[in-house]
């Protein structure tokens, strides 16, 4: 008889996002007349642009001839790939190598699987409330994670305990699911604090183009002293509507290198190469060809024009929430919109409330953690006159 991975009892009885699909599709069951407007899960609305479509198109006809077919790519990403996102990051002012960024099929994936190469031993923080992913990652290998508390007082924005140590730290800005945005001298703060400890910041990015505020960081990277103690992701999923397309990235320096129990040392990156040369192919090169395109000065401006078309949605939902006189985070640098239930509702019964009185989906604060049990999350991927 196998021995399973027992630890997977610890977790949720299910996974956030499949609950609400198994709610919503009970009540279009039940109410088949009646139109939905789904503003929960943060799936985009907006077809991919003209320039992804165009360098998919090239990447589809390379394979229709023998001279520029490809078979098996290398696992780490093709270098026009690689060195069209470390051109994004110079156009951005952080300077980056490209032999550090590792292609992938979506920052979901990384993120998860980045918690192989840490022991169980570590100590790990994790803001609450949180994508669920950060979390659930860890128990299900078995590691144990000490929450950072998010709340109203903080904006949101949890800064470090200096009382308390840490190894592994979780960091996401703009938040999801809050749309909360440290400024410089708060991660200034969190990355003075990671080389105080010696820790490692997985720093997640991947709504980092819906920053319009030049003063605020789009990257870990823009903080002096971040290579040596952090590990950033993105994504094309928000950024250019790769979210059914999957196209993400990595960038793991080859400053992070830590003492092993027996006195030699590790590379986070060889060990990420490593990782990846085993467990994965690498991402289709007619996905890369059309990421390259998005990631050129022309294909960037043409998903800018989505974000603002997205970033007009929060608006409208922000001008709302304000009429009404309910207190709300994010919707400025960040397609969420985080705001507090009514009348001390507990999240998941406000979700119940609304999809039967006003029929929209929204995502309940619970489903982040204790410190959202009685907020609600809506997000701005909708299209303008339906949602």
């Amino acid at each position: 008889m196998p021995k399973l991975n027992e630890h997977y009892q610890n977790l949720k009885e299910s996974y956030l996002f499949s609950e609400i699909a198994h709610r919503v599709a009970a009540y279009s069951q039940a109410h088949p007349d009646q139109k939905i407007i789904r503003l929960g899960i943060g799936d985009v609305t907006l077809p991919l642009t003209s320039m992804a479509i165009d360098g998919l198109h090239e990447g589809v006809d390379a394979m229709a001839s023998s001279e520029t077919f490809k078979g098996y790519g290398p696992e780490q990403g093709y270098e026009f790939l690689r060195d069209a996102i470390a051109g994004y990051y110079e156009r951005n002012g952080v300077p980056m190598d490209a032999a550090d960024i590792f292609i992938s099929d979506g920052a979901k994936s990384d993120t998860g699987n980045i918690s192989e190469l840490f022991s169980a031993d570590n100590v790990i923080l994790i803001p609450d409330p949180v994508y669920p992913v950060y979390v659930d990652s860890n128990i299900m290998s078995g590691k144990q994670v000490t929450y950072l508390s998010g709340n109203a007082e903080n904006q949101f924005l949890p800064m470090p305990d200096h009382r308390v140590h840490a190894d592994i730290i979780y960091l996401c800005s703009p938040n999801n699911p809050t749309g909360a945005v440290y400024n410089r001298e708060q991660l200034k703060e969190w990355v003075d604090y990671a080389l105080k400890e010696h820790a490692v910041i997985l720093f997640d990015s991947a709504y980092e183009a819906f920053i319009t505020d030049p003063a605020l960081p789009r990257s870990i990277y823009a903080i002096e002293g971040a290579k040596k103690c952090a590990i950033e992701f993105g994504s094309l999923s928000k950024t250019a509507g790769f979210t059914g397309t999957r196209c993400g990235y990595t960038v793991v320096p080859r400053e992070l290198v830590f003492p092993t129990s027996d006195g030699r040392e590790l590379s986070l990156h060889a060990m990420w190469n490593r990782r990846q040369s085993t467990k994965f192919n690498g991402t289709s090169y007619i996905i890369q060809k059309g990421a390259a395109a998005v990631f050129t000065e022309e294909g960037m401006a043409q998903c800018m024009e989505h974000i603002h078309y997205y970033q007009e949605n929060a608006r409208m939902i922000s001008e709302t929430l304000s009429r009404k006189g309910i207190r709300f985070f994010g919707g400025i640098h960040s397609p969420y919109i985080w705001f507090e239930c009514p009348d001390g509702m507990e999240s998941w019964e406000f979700f119940d409330y609304l999809l039967n009185k006003a029929q929209i989906v929204g995502t309940p604060g619970a489903g982040f953690g204790e410190n959202g049990k009685n907020y609600f999350r809506l997000t701005s991927f909708g299209e303008h006159g339906k949602a």
